[in-house]
């Protein structure tokens, strides 16, 4: 099968051909039409400290997100059919136990870990996967695990019920767009921090203000908007405690300054504010959940761009690079 992958850490991602994965017991083989792209994935790539403990398994195959079309079903009880479409996340190195330990046998040569970047992969049939309702393309399926999910987590790990305010730092992207989505859905006021011009397309996410922080400074423009500072921060870009920090002191006392990047614990923030640093629980039954709102039209996934597999190491480098906008997908 064709794949997308690296011989080691820091390397270019590359097509590749390996042998398609056999499903163990409990697993499904799933024939993947579509992957999505995550910052996760070439941080892992790289062998980069935010995508968790990295495997030791090269080559590796890149991608987390998927959906498709079961392709196999391996021996035992199971929950699918071949034939039922599907999609999901497969865990990663920080899921232990789960997908992300999984390889398969390369004739001549070694093992390759699991991604979802290529034609076929195996899963454990009670992991973060589950059926695609009817309205719901695979192309938006595929799109949703990782943001979706982050998104949903994220909204209860910051405490937020209503009439509070919320400031999202790269709410452009596919994790802030959900974010910004379900927010709004809960009368939360959102702040979006973009870079670039997005006023337009936030407002029809639901974002109350949007600031472009190329044009002004992001802790004055909030306080402009909210004198008294914002009840929480979720800081999907910093890459530094103290660039988090910066971005955090517009947080009121009592706040909660959360971050995707691992950096709260170094971070000093200011006099009672609650850092967070924030770690993705994946499960089958919050797809389910992501899945109906996104079938009904209540939640929207922006799909910037779509690719095939052999431009997906350009979309790699154009999402590290920070020029991504929405999701990207990949098709297969």
């Amino acid at each position: 099968m064709r794949a997308i992958a690296v011989s080691t850490f820091g390397a270019e991602p590359a097509l590749v051909e390996l042998p398609k994965p056999e499903p163990g017991a409990g697993e499904v083989r799933v024939r993947i039409e579509y992957a999505a792209l995550n910052p996760c994935d070439w941080q892992a790539a790289r062998g980069s400290p935010d995508a968790g403990p990295a495997p030791r398994v090269f080559p590796l195959v890149v991608g987390v997100d998927f959906a498709g079309r079961v392709d196999m079903i391996g021996c035992g009880a199971n929950r699918f059919r071949v034939g039922d479409q599907v999609f999901g996340r497969i865990g990663d190195a920080q899921d232990s136990g789960r997908a992300g330990d999984r390889v398969f046998a390369r004739a001549g040569g070694p093992a390759a870990r699991a991604g979802t970047y290529c034609e076929f992969v195996s899963v454990p049939q009670d992991s973060a996967i589950t059926f695609v309702p009817a309205g719901l393309s695979l192309r938006t399926a595929a799109a949703l695990p990782s943001a979706g999910m982050t998104a949903a987590q994220i909204l209860e790990a910051v405490v937020l019920r209503g009439h509070e305010s919320l400031l999202v730092i790269g709410a452009a992207g596919g994790v802030g767009s959900c974010l910004t989505q379900l927010a709004s859905a809960r009368d939360v006021r959102v702040i979006a921090a973009v870079h670039g011009d997005e006023h337009q397309r936030m407002a029809a996410l639901g974002a109350t203000v949007t600031i472009d922080t190329t044009e002004r400074p992001l802790e004055a423009a909030v306080r402009e908007s909210c004198p008294d500072g914002v009840d929480a921060l979720v800081d999907l870009v910093s890459a530094t405690p103290d660039a988090f920090a910066a971005r955090a002191a517009p947080v009121r006392a009592g706040g909660i300054a959360l971050t995707t990047r691992g950096v709260a614990a170094g971070a000093a923030l200011p006099a009672d504010v609650t850092g967070i640093d924030f770690r993705l629980e994946p499960s089958p039954v919050l797809l389910d959940v992501l899945a109906a709102g996104a079938a009904e039209g209540v939640l929207r996934v922006p799909i910037d761009i779509e690719l095939p597999l052999e431009k997906a190491p350009q979309a790699l480098d154009r999402n590290r690079t920070g020029g991504a906008r929405g999701k990207t997908v990949i098709a297969l």
